[in-house]
């Protein structure tokens, strides 16, 4: 009996490794005076260079991946790492059967971008004219707050999976890889790279 009980708490684990969060998902900034800045490093390191920063009030902040209390967010066309220590997570981000209010993805070759409008994902490109698809349904994984998505709409699937995502074209990373399927007499497979910071 002892036995079975230890093997069950070696299985489980410490309970301060569970993690309430999954990335990507928002922050808000705390903790930092009113006159002062969130210092957005070079690297996950305190003596990392300073390359930007956050105001102290700033909202939705975008964390694409962690690493040792540090956060790596987007700030103009570059990324960088802010303490977590200075983070609040915001818990209604990710919501059963729909998506973050600033979500939207883009790829390159070609390039095409597509983004929510009301019940619409409105995909649109440099050759191509802005077309509007009805959103049938937006599918989760059922797993508590897990970012994976899956939205149908008529003519159109895009799958965006958690994961880090370069862009090609700027020094930013993101944390979800995006799979848009153009449905019709020529389908087409486009990847690129989403965003759920508005």
């Amino acid at each position: 009996m002892l036995r079975a009980a230890l093997v069950v708490l070696l299985l489980a684990g410490p309970a301060h490794a569970t993690q309430e969060y999954i990335l990507p998902t928002l922050f808000d900034v705390t903790g930092v005076a009113a006159d002062d800045v969130l210092n957005l490093r070079e690297g996950p390191d305190a003596s990392a260079p300073i390359i930007g920063a956050l105001a102290p009030d700033a909202t939705h902040i975008e964390v694409v991946e962690e690493r040792r209390g540090w956060g790596r967010v987007n700030a103009g066309e570059r990324s960088g790492w802010v303490s977590l220590r200075f983070l609040a997570y915001r818990t209604d981000v990710w919501q059963d059967g729909a998506l973050p209010q600033g979500f939207s993805c883009h790829g390159t070759e070609p390039f095409w971008n597509v983004a929510t409008d009301g019940g619409e994902l409105v995909l649109d490109g440099v050759d191509l004219p802005a077309q509007r698809h009805d959103i049938g349904a937006i599918l989760g994984t059922g797993v508590f707050r897990d970012p994976m998505r899956a939205v149908l709409a008529d003519d159109l699937t895009l799958i965006a999976t958690p994961q880090i995502c370069s862009d090609g074209m700027s020094d930013r990373l993101f944390g979800l890889r995006a799979s848009l399927i153009r449905h019709g007499p020529s389908p087409q497979l486009l990847s690129g790279c989403c965003s759920i910071q508005p």
